[in-house]
C-alpha cells in the first residue's frame, strides 16, 4: 500500500534587535561570559514588568510585508505555561489567539500565521555534574513561523527552510545560522493511506541543520509507514533526532493547547497594530529591500546562470555591494557581467586568501575599473594587478592610479602604428612566416608588441594593425 506523507513546518528565528524583547538587555547570547546580559526582568524577580520591543514587532511586520501575509489590526501577548528549568518564570510570554500575522505564502508553501515571543535561557550540559543555565539567551526577541501541513516530501521542506533563511538575511531582521540555534526548526510529519484525511503526528524536535531537516523526516515517513504497515497506531509525540545514529528518539507524549493554559498577559497592554505609527503600511513598504524573487529575476535577465545567482543572493555581502553598483546610473549590462565575474573569482580569492575585507572596496571604484576594461583602457591582466591595490585604506582611483603605474592601455592607432612598424622591421624572418601561411607567426608579433609597450598595447588593436600591415 501506498502511504502518502504530510509535513507542516514551524520553525523560530532569534531576530536582529539592540536590546532582548521585554527588558533593555542587550539582545547578545553568544557573546559574553555566561549570565552577563541579564537584569531583573529577564530572570523574572517578583514585580518587574515587561514591555515590548517595538523593534522587534516592526521586523516581523516586515516580514509580514515581504511574505504578503495579513497583518491583524489588533494583536495581545499571551502567557504559555509550563515549567522547564530554562524558564524562570515558568511561563513563556508568547502569542495565541491574536498573532501578528495571518497567512502569506514563501517558496510555494502557505503559512498558517507568524508571531513574536521569548526565547529561553540555554540549559548547559557538559560542564561538569549536573547541568547549568545561562540566561544570555533568555529574552531574545523569537520570531515564530508555522505553515499550513502542505508539503509532502522532504527535498521541500529542505527547499522551503533555506528559502526562509534567505529571506531572513535579505531583510537583515536575523542572521539565522542553524548551527548556532538563531534558526531552529520542528517538523510535524504524518503518513496516511490516502490524501483526504491526516495520520497522526509527530513533531521532531532538534534540527539545526537543512541536512537533519531531510534526513529526519526521511526517517520518521519511513518509520511510521512501517509502524501503519504491522497493523500498529502511530504515537502523537514529540520525538528528538540523534545526528550521530541518524534515527529519530521518543522524547515525550506531544503536548496540546490545553496542555499550555494560555491566557493573555495581564502585565502587556494590548496593541492597536495598525494604527501604530511606526508599523505604517507605507512606512513598511519604504523599508523593504529587494527581495530574493526580483534579485533571481533581474539577474537571469543579464544571462547570469542558475547557480551563479544562487551564489549571488546567498551572500549577503556580496549580494548588498553588487546592488549598489547595479543601482549606479552608469552601470550598464556588461559591467555588471564585469563585476560579477571580478566578485565571485578574483575578489573571492582575495577575500579567502589575504583576508580583504569587501567593506574596503569601494563600489564606485570597482565600477571605474569595470569601465576601464570594458572600454579597453586596461588590459585584463593590468585590472587584475591593480585590483589588489584598491582594497587599501585611502585608495587612489583606479584612472589615477593605472596612470601613476603606466599600465592605461594605448588603444589609439596613430600612436600604435609606430610600434606596429618596429616590431615588423625587428623580426623579418617571422614577418615572411605569417604571409607564408603560418598563423602562430602573428601572436608571436603581437606579443613582441606587448613587450615593447610593457604591456600598454591593446592586443586587439595590435592585431588588426599588424594584419592590415602584412597584407
Amino acid at each position: 500500500m501506498t502511504y502518502r506523507p504530510t509535513i507542516g513546518l514551524e520553525v523560530h528565528a532569534e531576530l536582529k534587535t539592540e536590546s532582548k524583547m521585554f527588558c533593555g538587555c542587550k539582545n547578545q547570547p553568544h557573546d559574553g561570559a555566561p549570565n552577563t546580559h541579564i537584569c531583573p526582568v529577564c530572570l523574572a524577580h517578583p514585580g518587574t514588568l515587561p514591555v515590548p520591543n517595538e523593534e522587534a514587532i516592526a521586523k516581523v511586520l516586515q516580514f509580514g510585508k515581504a511574505v504578503e501575509a495579513t497583518v491583524a489590526e489588533y494583536s495581545e501577548f499571551d502567557r504559555k505555561n509550563y515549567f522547564y528549568p530554562d524558564i524562570p518564570k515558568a511561563y513563556q510570554i508568547s502569542q495565541y489567539a491574536y498573532p501578528f500575522l495571518i497567512g502569506g505564502t514563501l517558496a510555494d508553501v502557505a503559512l498558517t500565521r507568524v508571531h513574536l515571543e521569548e526565547d529561553t535561557a540555554r540549559n548547559q550540559h557538559d560542564q561538569g555534574e549536573g547541568s547549568l543555565v545561562d540566561f544570555n539567551r533568555a529574552g531574545v526577541p523569537l520570531m515564530e513561523l508555522v505553515t499550513e501541513p502542505v508539503i509532502h516530501d522532504e527535498k521541500s521542506a529542505g527547499h522551503f527552510a533555506k528559502e526562509l533563511q534567505l529571506l531572513l538575511r535579505t531583510l537583515g531582521i536575523s542572521n539565522a545560522q542553524m548551527e548556532r540555534g538563531e534558526m531552529r526548526v520542528e517538523a510535524n510529519i504524518s503518513v496516511s493511506k490516502d490524501e483526504k484525511t491526516l495520520g497522526t503526528k509527530v513533531e521532531v524536535k532538534n534540527l539545526n541543520s537543512f541536512k537533519s531537516v531531510e534526513a529526519a523526516i526521511r526517517y520518521e515517513v519511513e518509520r511510521q509507514t512501517a509502524v501503519l504497515e504491522r497493523g500498529d497506531e502511530v504515537k502523537q509525540e514529540t520525538r528528538g533526532w540523534d545526528e550521530v545514529k541518524l534515527k529519530t528518539f521518543s522524547q515525550r507524549s506531544k503536548e496540546t493547547a490545553k496542555d499550555y493554559r494560555y491566557f493573555p498577559d495581564p502585565d502587556i497592554p494590548k496593541i492597536a497594530v495598525t494604527q501604530h505609527p511606526q508599523f505604517s503600511e507605507s512606512l513598511l513598504a519604504e523599508n523593504l529591500p529587494k527581495l530574493p524573487s526580483f534579485k533571481r529575476t533581474f539577474y537571469k535577465n543579464l544571462g547570469l546562470p542558475h547557480e551563479v545567482i544562487e551564489q549571488l543572493i546567498s551572500d549577503p555581502e556580496v549580494d548588498s555591494f553588487l546592488q549598489t553598483v547595479v543601482d549606479t546610473k552608469s552601470s550598464s549590462d556588461t559591467i555588471i557581467k564585469l563585476a560579477v565575474n571580478y566578485l565571485l573569482t578574483d575578489i573571492a580569492a582575495l577575500r579567502l586568501g589575504k583576508g580583504a575585507l569587501l567593506s574596503d572596496l569601494k563600489p564606485d571604484h570597482l565600477l571605474e575599473l569595470m569601465t576601464m576594461l570594458e572600454k579597453g583602457d586596461l588590459s585584463s591582466r593590468a585590472a587584475k594587478d591593480l585590483l589588489i591595490d584598491l582594497f587599501a585604506p585611502n585608495a587612489k582611483d583606479p584612472r589615477t592610479l593605472a596612470t601613476e603605474k603606466g599600465i592605461l592601455q594605448k588603444s589609439s592607432k596613430g600612436e600604435l602604428q609606430t610600434t606596429v612598424e618596429e616590431i615588423i622591421t625587428a623580426n623579418p624572418a617571422v614577418v615572411d612566416e605569417y604571409r607564408s601561411g603560418k598563423d602562430s607567426a602573428l601572436q608571436f608579433l603581437i606579443g613582441q608588441g606587448m613587450k615593447v609597450t610593457k604591456g600598454a598595447a591593446n592586443p586587439n588593436i595590435l592585431r588588426e594593425l599588424l594584419i592590415e600591415r602584412l597584407k
